[in-house]
């Protein structure tokens, strides 16, 4: 059984009455992926707007009571914070795909698109010391509203993109591939997100279908996305 784990930070822990881009590919996957596979995690909730914490378990009305809500996802989290935990999350839940999008909330906060870099090195070689064979899909960090309006930022968010590309190609190995997937094609903030970052369902589509056309094209997992 291929047991995929999301890692993320807001964009894919997503908030109450949300279905998340974890949902909609899990959708995707149960249509078309010819093999056993599982959702897993240390983690089920959404972020609570209500309380600023990770305490609703409220999605979206029309989620499927089957969908396995586990995820290693946190608001206001990064590669800095998912760096120490992913050993014993790979472990204790023996993943076999790692679905990663983190890095604004890093140069955003807490560290310079080279230290993020160095933690995303750190990152891949801890899971790998705890599952050699482990497979990882990263996706770089996206267009956002801060972006737009703060220049410093936004060389930052492009340095340290420059940087993931080397480092993904610098860590792939046959036994542990490590894909970089591109900006979702199509990304538009003013379409795809609620308030500058955050994606809507239109989003939540889009990068969805990033990650499982990736693993469809590099590894044959599914089939192409289609919403």
């Amino acid at each position: 059984m291929l047991r995929f784990m999301p890692v993320g930070d807001s964009m894919t822990i997503g908030s109450a009455g949300e279905h998340t881009w974890r949902y909609r590919l899990w959708q995707h996957l149960r249509g078309t992926l010819d093999a056993p596979f599982a959702i897993v995690g240390p983690r089920e909730a959404l972020h609570d707007p209500a309380t600023d914490g990770p305490d609703s378990f409220a999605y979206a009305p029309d989620v499927d009571p089957a969908f396995p809500r586990a995820h290693l996802a946190g608001w206001g989290e990064g590669w800095h914070h998912m760096m120490p935990l992913i050993g014993d999350a790979v472990r204790a839940h023996r993943a076999d795909v790692l679905l990663i999008s983190l890095g604004l909330i890093d140069l955003g906060f807490y560290t310079n698109a080279r230290q993020t870099a160095d933690n995303v090195r750190r990152f891949v070689i801890d899971a790998r010391e705890v599952r050699p064979a482990v497979r990882m899909v990263m996706l770089p960090v996206i267009p956002n509203v801060r972006a737009t309006k703060d220049e410093a930022f936004a060389a930052e968010v492009t340095r340290f993109n420059e940087l993931l590309a080397k480092e993904v190609a610098e860590l792939h190995t046959d036994l542990s591939p490590v894909l970089l997937a591109p900006v979702p094609p199509g990304w538009d903030i003013d379409h795809d997100t609620y308030d500058g970052t955050h994606p809507n369902a239109s989003g939540e589509h889009r990068i969805a279908a990033t990650f499982a056309d990736v693993m469809y094209e590099e590894w044959g997992y599914g089939a192409r996305y289609e919403p």
